[in-house]
């Protein structure tokens, strides 16, 4: 009976927020333009559509949120950033790739084996934390204070090693293969790393790379893997050693955001935090599938054990040390990034502990 209660009032929550963002668009004094250069099938639409209905409602109307999906409004990571500094595009969400021509330290986020689960990286990136200040601060120096950097949610899960030849246990197995890499440096170092041959191709020709031989593995989440079909391109062999957590980088022009009024703010800022949770949720969601339908497509899942983990984070040390001594204001990226993971996962272990008694 409760139970029946809760979700009425849940859908009756919903419909009522829902009906008021729609009613915003007629009635709004500001109007934000959020766009993201993916599909409705992805977490970053699921974040801004929670982002939309959240401040719309929450703002009594005041703010309307327009979504551009795909690149109605800019192609790339860089033309968009630019776009937001401008203030022709509000809200733009970007991969640490996308975003590492203007602001090269967020590629800390691709350093591999740094945060070890959900829980850690979830916490890490909380607004507040070490990290978050540190990021939040160099995006503001860097673009002469008109970007923020307003939340850093998730864009598909954890990275993890796929390839088409065998079952990969230990860096000694990714010896040879040729890997796909995003077209970016720190994705190629982390390949040589492990010996094996990096090439970087676009996304979008990743599919008829596979399934020509061209390369032979890549680094991705499961949704991406199921959403793209690349079973079919001859990707059977995915090992889940979960080197880097998949970072999504909400972008705000500064101008727009400092002229709200403090109450707007605080709905601005509330509802980067629902967007965050969101994609915080989403492909934990998405990816029970996603694995099954790999696994009974004929894909093979391995688990690395502690001490298989422990060899490829040992592999990939000279990845740290090129990040720190190639990529602008790397150290102190790298800096905060281990002083919150430090933080956070001794506040965690202290709470299970808690529990645990």
């Amino acid at each position: 009976m409760f139970k029946g209660l809760t979700q009425a009032a849940l859908a009756a929550g919903f419909l009522a927020s829902s009906a008021l963002a729609g009613w915003a668009a007629g009635h709004a004094e500001i109007t934000l333009r959020a766009t993201a250069n993916s599909n409705e099938n992805d977490e970053d639409y699921d974040g801004l559509v929670v982002f939309k209905n959240y401040v719309e409602a929450a703002s009594n109307g005041k703010v309307a949120v327009e979504l551009f999906i795909g690149t109605q409004l800019c192609s790339n990571g860089t033309e968009c950033i630019q776009g937001v500094a401008e203030g022709s595009i509000d809200i733009y969400i970007s991969t640490s790739g996308g975003a590492a021509g203007l602001f090269p330290y967020v590629q800390v986020l691709d350093l591999p084996y740094l945060m070890s689960d959900d829980r850690v990286a979830e916490a890490v990136l909380a607004n507040g934390s070490t990290f978050m200040q540190s990021m939040q601060d160099s995006v503001l120096e860097t673009s002469d204070g008109a970007v923020r950097l307003m939340t850093i949610g998730n864009t598909g899960g954890w990275r993890n090693f796929a390839n088409t030849e065998r079952r990969v246990q230990t860096p000694a197995d990714m010896s040879g293969l040729k890997m796909r890499t995003v077209v970016a440096d720190l994705p190629v170092q982390l390949v040589e790393a492990m010996d094996a041959s990096a090439t970087p191709i676009p996304w979008p020709e990743l599919f008829t790379s596979l399934q020509t031989g061209v390369v032979q593995g890549t680094a991705n989440g499961i949704t991406d893997i199921m959403g793209m079909k690349f079973p079919e391109a001859g990707l059977q062999y995915l090992t889940l050693d979960g080197h880097s957590y998949m970072g999504a980088l909400w972008f705000m022009n500064n101008e727009q955001f400092s002229g709200m009024d403090d109450a707007t703010k605080r709905v601005i800022v509330d509802g980067f935090y629902q967007l965050q949770q969101a994609t915080f949720a989403s492909p934990k969601r998405k990816s029970i599938q996603a694995y099954e339908d790999f696994v009974a497509g004929g894909g093979d899942i391995y688990v690395p054990t502690p001490d298989e983990k422990a060899a490829f984070a040992a592999a990939a040390a000279p990845v740290y040390d090129w990040f720190g001594s190639n990529v602008d204001g790397g150290p102190a990226a790298l800096e905060a990034l281990r002083a919150s993971v430090a933080e956070v996962e001794a506040r965690i272990n202290a709470v299970r502990e808690a529990e645990m008694q």
